[in-house]
Formats: C-alpha cells, sequence, structure tokens
C-alpha cells in the first residue's frame, strides 16, 4: 500500500525548472507540431550543430580512463590465432596435391567467416570469467537507488505507429515505482511522437493527455507529434534537444516496447551525477514479454547467454563502448554538444540522413571525451522482441541498410579508433553472412568439380612416378570439432552461467531444464540461421543497389502469418535448400549429412515460419522460460495490468477522467484541481 503522506510529500517537493531553463516562450505549435501546444512546457533551446567528419578535433575534456590495451590485445591475439590455427588445418585437407585457385578462394572466404566467430566467442569467454567469480564488469561505479539525487532527467519515449495504452501503461508503473523511491520530482516524461496520420494522432493525443492528466502533481507527462518526421527517431531526438534539452542535466531514451524500473533510471541517473566525464551510459535490456515460439527461442538466448557476451564488451570496450539507441541515460550537454549528425552526400545507401544514428552518436561522445559506459550489473532494464521470423526479416533489412551506411564514415579523418572499430563490426555482422553464402557456394562448386575432374596424378613430365592423392582424416576431425567448438562455446559459457544462478537459487530441475534448454534453442538456432543468411545476404545486395528499406511500423505481440503466405514468402529459400540437397547427392550421401543443418533449415524455411510465429505451447513455454517468467518483476507485472486498464478505457470510447486507469492505490494520488 502506498503511504499518502510519501504521495503529499512527492507532490509538495515537485521541483520546477530553473527559471532561466523556463524563460523562453515556446514557438507557435502550428509551425513545428500536429499536436496542441497545451501539452508542451515552455521551450528550452540548446543547440545541436551537426559534426563534421572531415577533420579531428580536440578533446573538449581530458578522458577518464580509456580502454586498456591489454584486454584489446588478448581478445584480438587469440582472435587470431585460432584463425591461423583453422588457416593451416583447412589448408592442409584442401592442399593434398595442391590447392587450386577456388580452393583458395574457399580457404580465404572460411577464415573470414570463422574468425568472426572466433572473436565474438572469445569476446564472451573474456566476460564470463568475472561473471562465474561473483565480479561485475560495470565501466564505472553505480550507486544505489537510495542516495541523493540533484540532476534534472527526461524520459523519452519516441513512438511512431505504437499501441498508446502500452506506452501509457509503462510511463504509469515507472512514475509509481519513482514515488515509492521518492525521486519521482526528479524526472518529467516526453512522448515524443512521429506517428502519421490524423485518426491515429487524435487517439494518441487523447490517450496521453489523460495520462498528464492522471499524474499531475506527481510527474509532468509531456506530448508532442511531428508535422514532419525529418530524419525518423534521430531527428526526433534532435528536435526534443533544440527545442526542450535546456532544462535538463540528462535524458533516458525509452523504445516502444521497453520498460525500465523506477530503481534502474535513478541509479543511471545518479551514475552520472558521480562521473562527470561519463557522456552515456548503456544499461544491458533483457528480453521479456515473448509468447510465440520465435520470441521464446530468442528470450532464453539473450537472457541465458547474453550476460558473458555483454561483460566480455564491458571488458575490452572500456569507457569506449557503444549505444544501442535505448535503455540507456545520455547527459545532454555532451550529446548536443557533440553528437549532432550530419546529413551524408552521396546516393544512397550512403548517402542522406544516418540511419543506424546510435554507434555513430557513441563514436562522436568519444571523439569529444566524453565515457561511454556499459554496466551489465544494473537489473530492471527490458524490452521486447520481434513476434515473427518476417518482423524479424523486416527489422534487419533496416538495422542492415543503416550499419552498411557507415563503411561511408569509417575512413573519416574526425573519428577515435574505438569509433571506427564499432562502425566495422557493425557493418560487418552484415556482410559477414554474404561471405559465409560465397563460402557454401564456392565449396558446393567444388564438390561438383571433383565429380567431373580427372585427377592428374603426373604433375611433373619429368616425375616417373604417381603423386597419389592423399586426404588427412586427421586434421579433416580436427577441423571439425575445433569449429564446433568455437561456435558453441558462446552456449556453454552461458549455459555455465544459468546452472550456477539456478544451484544459487535453490532450483530442484535447474540443471537438467538449463541443459534441455539449450539443446532446442541450438536446434532451432541452426535450423533459423541459413534462413537469415539468405535475407541478409539478399538485404546486402539491395542495399549496395541503392534500394531503401523504407520506415514501416512494427507488431509487437501477434507474428502468425498464414500458412500459404509463410510458404510463398520462403519459395526461394525451399528451392535453393532443395537444389543444394541435390547437388550434395550427386556428389556423395556423405556430403549431405555434412550440409544438413543447412539443407534442412531451407527446405523446411515456410514451415518454420509458421510454427515459429505461433504462440508457444505449455511444454515449450516452460521449457524455455527464463527467471523474469518464472518469478515476474514487479514493474512489467505493473506495466502491463495498466496497459490493459488502458486499452479497456479506451475501447470503450470513455473520455471521463474517472475512466483512465490509476495507480496504486488511486485514492493516495492527488488529481489535477
Amino acid at each position: 500500500m502506498t503511504n499518502p503522506g510519501l504521495v503529499d510529500a512527492v507532490r509538495n517537493a515537485h521541483v520546477e525548472p530553473p527559471a532561466q531553463a523556463r524563460t523562453v516562450a515556446a514557438l507557435p505549435a502550428a509551425r513545428k507540431d500536429a499536436s496542441s501546444p497545451e501539452l508542451l512546457p515552455d521551450e528550452s533551446p540548446l543547440a545541436m550543430p551537426a559534426q563534421d567528419l572531415t577533420k579531428k578535433i580536440p578533446f573538449t575534456l581530458d578522458p577518464t580512463q580509456r580502454g586498456s590495451w591489454v584486454p584489446r590485445a588478448a581478445i584480438v591475439v587469440g582472435a587470431l590465432s585460432l584463425t591461423l590455427a583453422f588457416a593451416y588445418e583447412l589448408y592442409g585437407v584442401l592442399s593434398f596435391v595442391a590447392v587450386t585457385p577456388i580452393q583458395f578462394v574457399f580457404l580465404v572466404l572460411s577464415t573470414i567467416t570463422f574468425g568472426w566467430i572466433a572473436f565474438g566467442s572469445l569476446s564472451a569467454a573474456m566476460g564470463f570469467l568475472p561473471l562465474f567469480a561473483g565480479d561485475q564488469t560495470d565501466t564505472l561505479n553505480v550507486p544505489p537507488a537510495n542516495g541523493p539525487l540533484h540532476s534534472r532527467t527526461a524520459l523519452l519515449f519516441p513512438v511512431y505507429q505504437e499501441e498508446p495504452h502500452r506506452i501509457a501503461g509503462t510511463i504509469a508503473a515507472m512514475a509509481e515505482e519513482l514515488i515509492h523511491l521518492g525521486k519521482a520530482q526528479q524526472f518529467e516524461v516526453f512522448i515524443l511522437s512521429d506517428t502519421r496520420g490524423a485518426d491515429e494522432g487524435d487517439a494518441e493525443e487523447a490517450c496521453y493527455r489523460q495520462l498528464a492528466k492522471r499524474l499531475d502533481g506527481v510527474i509532468s507527462i509531456y506530448y508532442r507529434r511531428r508535422i514532419e518526421n525529418k530524419a525518423r527517431k534521430a531527428g526526433n531526438i534532435e528536435d526534443w534537444v533544440e527545442r526542450f534539452g535546456g532544462a535538463y542535466d540528462h535524458f533516458i531514451i525509452l523504445d516502444g516496447d521497453s520498460v525500465m524500473s523506477g530503481e534502474a533510471v535513478v541509479r543511471l541517473a545518479r551514475a552520472m551525477e558521480g562521473d562527470p566525464r561519463a557522456g552515456l551510459i548503456q544499461s544491458i535490456p533483457r528480453l521479456t514479454g515473448g509468447t510465440t515460439l520465435l520470441q521464446r527461442l530468442q528470450q532464453f538466448a539473450c537472457n541465458v547467454y547474453g550476460p558473458a557476451v555483454a561483460g566480455g564488451l564491458a571488458c575490452w570496450h572500456r569507457d569506449q563502448g557503444n549505444y544501442w539507441g535505448h535503455n540507456a541515460i545520455i547527459r545532454t550537454e555532451a550529446f548536443a554538444s557533440a553528437a549532432g549528425l550530419p546529413i551524408l552526400t552521396g546516393r544512397k545507401p550512403f548517402g542522406g540522413p544516418i540511419l543506424s544514428h546510435d554507434f555513430v552518436e557513441a563514436a562522436l561522445l568519444q571523439r569529444a571525451g566524453w565515457g561511454v559506459h556499459m554496466v551489465p550489473s544494473v537489473q530492471g532494464s527490458y524490452e521486447g522482441m520481434p513476434p515473427g521470423l518476417i518482423d524479424l526479416v523486416v527489422r534487419d533489412r533496416r538495422w542492415a541498410q543503416g550499419n552498411l551506411q557507415h563503411m561511408a564514415l569509417i575512413p573519416r579523418k574526425g573519428l577515435s579508433t574505438m569509433g571506427r572499430v564499432h562502425l566495422s563490426m557493425g557493418a560487418f555482422a552484415y556482410l559477414v553472412s554474404a561471405i559465409w553464402a560465397l563460402s557454401l557456394i564456392t565449396g558446393i562448386v567444388l564438390a561438383l568439380q571433383s565429380q567431373q575432374l580427372i585427377p592428374s596424378y603426373f604433375q611433373d613430365s619429368k616425375t616417373l612416378f604417381p603423386i597419389w592423392p592423399v586426404i588427412d582424416p586427421g586434421a579433416a576431425m580436427r577441423l571439425f570439432l575445433g569449429t564446433m567448438a568455437v561456435v558453441l562455446l558462446p552456449k556453454l559459457l552461458g549455459l555455465a552461467l544459468e546452472v550456477k544462478r539456478a544451484a544459487t537459487a535453490g532450483e530442484l530441475f535447474g540443471l537438467p531444464r538449463a541443459l534441455a534448454a539449450v539443446l532446442v534453442e541450438t536446434f532451432f538456432s541452426m535450423l533459423l540461421a541459413p534462413i537469415l543468411m539468405m535475407t541478409q545476404t539478399s538485404a546486402v545486395v539491395q542495399i549496395l543497389s541503392g534500394i531503401d528499406s523504407g520506415w514501416k511500423a512494427q507488431r509487437r505481440d501477434d507474428g502468425s502469418v498464414p500458412f500459404q503466405f509463410a510458404m510463398r514468402f520462403h519459395l526461394l529459400h525451399m528451392i535453393t535448400g532443395a537444389v543444394i540437397a541435390a547437388i550434395c547427392w550427386i556428389v556423395s550421401p556423405g556430403l549431405l549429412l555434412w550440409m544438413l543443418p543447412v539443407v534442412a533449415g531451407l527446405i523446411l524455411a515456410g514451415p518454420l515460419n509458421w510454427l515459429t510465429g505461433q504462440q508457444a505451447g505449455p511444454a515449450m513455454t516452460a521449457l524455455l522460460s527464463t527467471w523474469d517468467d518464472r518469478e515476474p518483476p514487479p514493474i512489467l507485472v505493473r506495466a502491463r495490468e495498466l496497459a490493459r486498464e488502458w486499452q479497456q478505457q479506451f475501447a470503450q470510447k470513455s473520455s471521463a477522467p474517472s475512466a483512465a486507469p490509476t495507480l496504486t492505490p488511486a485514492e493516495d494520488v492527488p488529481r489535477a484541481a
């Protein structure tokens, strides 16, 4: 039960913006917004100039630590060593007589693919070691939430065609927790809408107007809908900084499917206060709320394998980390002065507004000397995930275009080394799918060639004795086992951490449940991997041809598609899989067995799409459940409850203030006069 005295104290202690920050009157909303100007505070402008990436700039402040070279050297040397060992063994398998040009191409492509996997696996191993020992991998100190907080932080919700009731439920639940912590007066909320359509906009405005009235005197809620959604999400945030940013020390960005506990946002704000050189602090959101089979699989993989991966990134990124666009706190002064995005010259995909803005903004903060931190230990940060495979592909296509656009930025003079590393890794994450596809094609050509060519046993006219081709079975087996060990290493490390967590929590069936879940997730990930390889390869080809991804609204819950639609959508994938299977069978049944994971995934692409978009059954739901599913955090439970209440209220088309969803308990929260 909420203490009425506490809520009254919060209301009475509500801190008004500094006078100097609120002296600028709002410009006429008709020139900027489709929404009512009554739903906004007075403007507090802050300049955000576009940065010149053609020249270096001096640090605006001394960096605190920069990255230690030891973990970076360790991961680079380790990955190179594994990659060279792989190349040596593969060369031994291929060169039983002499390496042909096409074999050399296969060697190069396969080695590049393996090197990428090895780097990621070693990064996860680096994060696993301190976590298994019970240590933290945060790159700065994050104080508890029960201490004093003096700064003002804006909670920004950039939305585009989102369901208003979901966002309203999240905001109301977060407000409850901030009230309980006694920190509500230090935060204000902005819903920054790019939603198109008058009807949709009117529905949003009605919902958020009631939300603002309901929380009036407890926490300020503001809403604006842009007339022109210039530069998409990045332009949405820039517009807020330039109009209202001067009144806030920090801001936290939350996506349409993001939720953060009151404790998490307060801890991040206090961490910013404690380190004046911190420009951005990225929390590690856990996936939650999934109901379809695909969401359950993603949720399990992220929450079980993810801690080691995130810990490894923090270990070698240090204070030159990356930014994922949401669930992070940003120093407003740093962002405005250092992270203004330029419009890139040239044709798409490399010209125009920067799409994947988050990586670039992190790189720009780094080059100005601001710390970009990761805090994997902070709990209470959550996000959703695409419900179906088609939704995943659509989002992936948009991300691919933004990341490949970064290739035009990597050579620019005005970036730090780590900034270039982050941009390069983001782009290569999609290019590697095309490289893997090319290596498979090359391997199939090699197999066909071996069936058609008559081997030459006399390589030299002066040789009296034939040279018999001898394949080293030991090298082939070492290559297979080593590759599988590197590929599966992050899953094994995640399994070890999950078993330790279950044992600490006293879960009776922790080990068998975790082991069975990892096996099921691995089975499905092997089948889905070749499908994503083909879709990402197709995306790379389209993007390099100048085809734009567009900007589509995202489905959040229902990932189901008709079976016939799934079959048509994946027709090319299934035909490709059948052709590869036929070629492998003609060459050798053993080759078909070797290629079975790729072939099976492609042939079953249509049914897999349909199946994974369905609601997960009771068995899969129980097996793939995470600790957040078995013991849901209060913030998630309350956000869903309030979202349902707001949805029911608007379904009844009721506009009476008394019908609006209530905080807990309703009588404790003062209403607007």
